[in-house]
């Protein structure tokens, strides 16, 4: 479980195909923290450390079809930044909100807007009227995990909202990267996926 509270853009260094599964190896200031089974959120998306190279500086993770799928790891190449969060120490303060590293889909950047030294970005995804039904949708001033980043939502609409981005976040993560037509994570507030389920089961009564 993370908090959305990314630590550093770590950086691809390579990528292996093996059958449908992809082999990443990142680089962090981190590396000699890490440890074999350890939980890492990338982009949002939790995966688990496989291999570690300290005298190279680097580890290495593995991403399989479903996880291809439904995030946009699948379009990383070497070179990009991936936000990167270790898992929460649970006696630790919440910082941002409970993101669980499970991406529910992702959504293309339509705008990015520079507002007096922050910015807007306007993001947009398939509006599917079951799937918000179950709690896959953002409200205006509710929580939403960009790209494992723990942010509020403006603008809320049926299929696009906003966030809206301080300087350090804009220089720590890979938002700086983002410009239009780029694809990014989503997940979705677990709290809100929870009450959306149960409105659906109690009124099946």
């Amino acid at each position: 479980m993370f908090s959305g509270i990314v630590e550093e853009a770590g950086k691809v260094i390579a990528i292996e195909r093996d059958q449908e599964n992809y082999h990443f190896t990142l680089t962090c200031s981190f590396i000699d923290e890490l440890k074999i089974d350890q939980s890492l959120s990338h982009n949002g998306v939790c995966l688990t450390v496989v291999k570690i190279d300290k005298e190279k500086k680097t580890y290495v993770v593995t991403a399989i079809k479903e996880t291809l799928l439904k995030s946009n790891l699948g379009l990383l190449e070497p070179g990009c930044e991936v936000n990167l969060e270790r898992s929460m120490i649970m006696n630790g303060r919440l910082d941002g909100h409970i993101v669980q590293g499970h991406v529910d889909q992702t959504a293309e950047c339509t705008q990015v807007e520079e507002a007096d030294g922050s910015w807007y970005y306007t993001f947009e995804y398939p509006f599917d009227k079951e799937k918000a039904k179950q709690g896959y949708m953002t409200v205006e001033k509710g929580s939403v995990t960009v790209n494992g980043v723990s942010l509020t939502v403006v603008n809320s609409k049926l299929n696009s909202f906003q966030v809206a981005i301080i300087p350090y976040t804009y220089h720590h993560t890979n938002f700086h990267a983002i410009e239009k037509g780029t694809k990014v994570n989503l997940e979705f507030d677990i709290i809100g996926k929870y009450l959306s389920k149960l409105m659906v089961v109690n009124n099946l009564d």
